[in-house]
């Protein structure tokens, strides 16, 4: 078995086997009913014969009804057996579709963010919608049909050959003649599949990034560039589509021409034999009924293997992210630890050195030693592209420093359950995050058992109540996606609001101020002090009044932990600080 598949294949094979392993029951029935349905059918070339040779050769009306009568008795029974199947192999593959959903959203929401660096979002999310439906076709019928004409398949040769062993030898003979281009053009077949589904994604993707930044899209008059780069992705995708429709043709192609050739030569021949008087004519009916059922099942059976090996490939991308491994994990055995409660929320650094995985050679943390005490306003300037976002990165681990360590009260972060770690910080970032759902379920994101008097009173100390008063439906009203329709500002409250009602001891503001206008600024500015009140609090700063209400400032360059002190200690003993403070905050040095 391990030469014939490939160790990805084995591992989609797997991964299916463990979904569907759960509903071993109904499996059975579904089995019991296709072999049900097939026996039906296959006795039906019987009920053929009877007919012509009892029926109709007879001239008996009795033995006319009794024929006919079998027949309807078969064709009622079929249909109860038909339905049956149907009905449970259709669930079985809904149920498998949605259960792979679930288990492969849970796996990729638990993965760290240095995944999604490497991974685009969009290509991953038409491997969940896109591959696992056509997982479900195939499961919840494709399978299916296999299964029936494979069993149709072994069960015609059979009765051919206890009908008529002398005209089974021609369609037996032409079976070497089918498999040879099922083996020959499956293989390709398959690879073509995995690289159409990519090439899918690929389309799905390009959509996805357009559409999500519209705005941009026509402010830039970027549309014929976008109706041409799409136009490539769509070729792309058609022409490998196009190459696996034309050998999946050539296949079914030559296996009617070799299956139905072959029966023509039996019809040939058996007709010589029944004018002969070698054969009945009903014998003869009843295996040109065979033979069709055969070749049909052959048929059937070439056009599936298409759909089976475009399933593979799915089955194949699926599999890679189930495998794809979480690299901020909890510890476990003695290692793990737990913040003792109420957390202080003091913060060290010590030694810390960093680079992204997307960018090794690059330190974004080179070698920052630094200390903040609890209930301290420390506040992080530095130019662009310092390392002040990479801090709040390392603090809620969604990475780990490659030397040195962090400390919240005392215990390394890394042996702490990353959800026990993040519960002791909110965040609010320049741009916030909303969700597609109603203003209160954004507010309540990070306590979402929290009541409607809990979230009112957050909005109301964020002065975000009056505005969400003036929305169509208050707090009930939806969003749009990332809280299109609303003003900067209004986003900005929101995100404090939803800090506010987390009320974590430690709070990290990536100032949230910078990119408004001056009422909503103003706003903004005297919701913080009641945020950061009692809290550690850590702030990129850009504006001046955040710098001076801090306790502490650190100066960040290249990565480097450049100055520590107060405003007025910092524009006389750091440079670096002075030059900052002349072109950022507006001040003279």
């Amino acid at each position: 078995m391990s030469g014939v598949l490939s160790a990805r294949q084995r591992d989609a094979l797997r991964m299916a086997w463990h979904f569907v392993a759960p509903y071993r029951g109904r499996i059975l029935a579904a089995l019991l009913a296709l072999l049900f349905t097939a026996a039906i059918t296959l006795s039906m070339g019987q009920g053929i014969r009877l007919l012509v040779d009892q029926g109709l050769a007879t001239q008996s009306a009795q033995a006319l009804r009794d024929a006919i009568g079998l027949f309807f008795v078969l064709v009622l029974a079929l249909a109860i057996g038909t339905f049956t199947r149907f009905y449970l192999v259709s669930w079985i593959g809904e149920r498998f579709v949605a259960d792979i959903r679930k288990r492969v959203f849970d796996h990729l929401i638990g993965l760290h963010p240095g995944f999604y660096e490497s991974n685009r979002s969009s290509e991953i999310q038409s491997r969940l919608t896109a591959d696992t439906t056509l997982l479900q076709s195939v499961i919840g019928s494709s399978l299916s049909m296999a299964l029936r004409n494979l069993i149709m398949l072994a069960g015609g040769v059979v009765l051919l050959i206890v009908t008529n062993p002398k005209l089974s030898g021609i369609v037996l003979l032409a079976l070497p003649l089918v498999v040879a281009p099922i083996l020959i053009f499956g293989r390709r077949v398959r690879q073509l599949s995995r690289l159409s589904q990519d090439r899918v994604a690929d389309v799905g993707s390009y959509v996805g990034e357009a559409l999500g930044q519209i705005k941009t899209v026509q402010a830039y008059n970027h549309q014929a560039e976008d109706r041409r780069r799409f136009a490539l992705s769509a070729e792309a995708a058609f022409d490998i589509a196009r190459k696996r429709i034309m050998q999946r043709a050539w296949l079914v192609t030559l296996v009617i021409v070799l299956v139905l050739g072959a029966v023509g030569v039996m019809l040939w021949v058996g007709g010589m034999d029944v004018i002969a008087g070698r054969i009945s004519a009903g014998e003869l009916a009843a295996f040109v009924f065979y033979s069709l059922i055969v070749g049909s099942a052959f048929g059937t059976l070439s056009e599936v293997i298409g759909e089976l090996q475009r399933a593979a490939g799915a089955a194949e991308r699926i599999a890679e992210l189930l495998r794809a491994r979480n690299e901020i994990t909890p510890p476990g055995g003695d290692a793990a630890l737990r913040l003792q409660q109420p957390v202080r929320g003091r913060i060290e650094l010590e030694g810390v050195r960093f680079a992204y995985p997307s960018r090794p050679g690059i330190l974004a943390i080179d070698g920052i030693d630094l200390s903040v005490a609890p209930g301290e306003t420390l506040a992080l300037v530095g130019p662009s592209g310092a390392g002040k976002s990479t801090l709040f990165d390392l603090l809620l681990r969604f990475f780990d420093p490659q030397q040195g360590r962090i400390l919240i009260d005392g215990q390394a972060i890394e042996r702490l359950d990353p959800a026990q770690l993040r519960g002791c910080f909110a965040l609010v970032s320049q741009s916030p995050a909303l969700f597609f759902g109603t203003v209160e379920d954004n507010i309540r994101y990070g306590k979402t058992d929290a009541g409607h008097a809990e979230v009112e009173a957050a909005a109301r100390a964020a002065h975000a109540h009056e505005f969400i008063m003036r929305l169509p439906a208050g707090y009930q009203t939806h969003l749009g996606d990332a809280g299109l329709g609303l003003s900067g500002g209004q986003r900005q409250r929101l995100a404090i609001a939803r800090a506010l009602l987390v009320d974590a001891p430690i709070l990290l503001l990536d100032e949230a101020t910078s990119a408004l206008d001056a009422q909503s600024e103003h706003l903004i500015q005297q919701a913080l002090p009641r945020l950061m009140a009692g809290r550690t609090t850590l702030v990129i700063a850009h504006r001046l009044a955040t710098v001076k209400s801090a306790d502490r400032i650190a100066v960040i360059e290249h990565g480097r932990l450049a100055a520590v002190g107060s405003h007025a200690e910092l524009l006389a003993s750091s440079p670096l600080y002075a030059r900052l403070a002349a072109l950022q905050f507006d001040v003279a040095g």
